[in-house]
């Protein structure tokens, strides 16, 4: 990629920094009183806290990174999945809660970039919004539904963020998310600084809704290491989890073809 080249979706979206704003773009689906509701009656955070985590970087991977053909199984099993994932008051094939949780991941990704690599270019970012329109794209959300360019992505934000409503369902999932009591042996001791990164990156009214403390010292001494340290390390190192994902993904696909 020379200087002029616009940075595209496969150049950023691999970055294991980005998992940092995960949290927070949970939070911020779920403040959506329908998201949060069928979050909160079809998901286990307390005992499975990273089935989501894993279901969201898998479906994101395979649709940047894989084949078409890949691409194309694993929304198939992403819409089977929320098949189920409907009542009187929401539907997980809704394409305007598609459209937002998209929205969401694009934007913490976008957010944690910048504070990682500094400031995007402006060719960079409304490149980068254009390519995010396949996370949504790819579960059936029209395309015209995405904004066409920063402006109409912030307007299209500000509008949603002002509807946004933390319910008491809300918190609890947000509560089962950022003090699980389950999951694998090193989960635990990573959530002080999760619940710190989530904290830091939400607006001060939603961690107030949530009640979740700030300490934005802390947030912004852990920003500065990572920026002095992370843009540094090799891209097979900052790209490792991708490769993990896409290998988990590949593996059944290879047992089958070899029988």
């Amino acid at each position: 990629m020379t200087d002029a080249s616009p940075l595209r979706i496969a150049d950023v979206s691999a970055d294991v920094a980005l998992l940092a704003g995960g949290g927070a773009a949970i939070l911020l689906q779920i403040a959506h009183p329908a998201v949060g509701q069928a979050v909160a009656e079809h998901s286990d955070f307390a005992r499975r806290p990273l089935d989501r985590l894993n279901g969201t970087l898998t479906y994101l991977y395979v649709t940047v990174y894989g084949t078409t053909e890949e691409a194309a199984e694993v929304a198939r099993r992403v819409g089977a999945a929320h098949r189920p994932v409907r009542s009187d008051s929401y539907d997980a094939h809704d394409p305007q809660l598609q459209l937002w949780v998209a929205a969401t991941l694009y934007d913490t990704a976008i957010r944690v970039r910048e504070l990682v690599f500094g400031p995007l270019r402006e060719v960079d970012a409304e490149m980068l919004l254009s390519d995010y329109a396949v996370i949504a794209t790819a579960l059936g959300v029209p395309r015209a539904l995405w904004p066409a360019d920063r402006a109409a992505f912030g307007r299209y934000w500000n509008e949603s963020v002002a509807g946004l409503s933390v319910t008491g369902a809300s918190r609890r999932v947000a509560h089962q998310l950022l003090h699980p009591t389950g999951g694998p042996w090193w989960l635990l001791p990573l959530m002080p600084l999760v619940r710190l990164l989530t904290a830091g990156l939400l607006s001060e009214d939603l961690r107030n809704a949530y009640g979740l403390p700030h300490h934005q010292k802390r947030f912004d001494r852990i920003m500065r290491v990572t920026r002095a340290i992370y843009p540094r390390l090799p891209r097979w190192v900052r790209f490792a989890a991708q490769r993990r994902y896409l290998t988990a993904f590949r593996k059944p696909r290879r047992h089958l073809a070899n029988n």
